[in-house]
């Protein structure tokens, strides 16, 4: 009697190493799909905390604004807010910019004189985005507004603000906002899981007494 071989023919092989591989490319694509995941989540969460470090910034700016009939002390032209801010031992020029999509910011060296904060003031209206001590805050910035609240209301930032009269005790002097709004609006990809496509923050202008 002749006895039987036990074994696999090739076909079975074939078809059992085809399942194989199709299990494997599937296992991969969801491992593949998991760390994208992962990595997407990682990527907003950094931004988020980097926006969170940039606002805390430009709020720190404002509450430092210091009133002076020397220069405007806050000022928007579209594309650039100026802040005159008290820092140790003097007063210094701090410009917010966006160029293109770089949301910007450049500092003064501290002014301890009447000609050095105007030098810092006219040297902020010549800035091109490459200057030492320019910091880009965010690379792909859709866009930005201001508002200033004046006269209980939000007002464009860039009409005219007004103005007190100088008198036999002192100069002119600008009359600032009692807060400032700020809108900024995010590219596509920083938009997802932020609730939109624009983050807006209002911050109450401290007192301010003339310098």
């Amino acid at each position: 009697m002749k006895r039987k071989h036990l074994g696999f023919t090739l076909a079975e092989v074939l078809v059992a190493l085809a399942l194989l591989a199709l299990l494997a490319t599937m296992s991969w694509r969801g491992v593949s799909s998991m760390a994208e995941a992962k990595q997407s989540a990682d990527a907003r969460v950094n931004e988020t905390l980097r926006m969170g470090t940039v606002m805390a910034q430009w709020e720190q700016d404002l509450q430092q604004l210091q009133a002076t009939p020397l220069v405007p002390a806050l000022s928007f032209d579209g594309k650039t807010v100026r802040i005159v801010r008290r820092q140790a031992g003097g007063l210094q020029v701090v410009a917010w910019a966006l160029n293109e999509s770089r949301w910007q910011r450049w500092a003064s060296p501290v002014a301890i004189s009447a000609q050095q904060l105007q030098e810092a003031w006219l040297a902020s209206q010549q800035l091109l985005g490459n200057e030492p001590g320019q910091l880009t805050l965010v690379e792909d910035l859709g866009g930005w507004q201001v508002y200033f609240y004046r006269n209980n209301a939000w007002t464009n930032a860039q009409s005219s603000g007004d103005v007190n009269p100088g008198t036999a005790r002192g100069p002119a002097v600008q009359v600032l906002p009692t807060g400032v709004r700020l809108v900024l609006t995010l590219q596509q990809e920083q938009a997802e899981g932020q609730g939109g496509s624009t983050v807006t923050r209002d911050l109450l202008l401290p007192p301010q007494s003339v310098s």
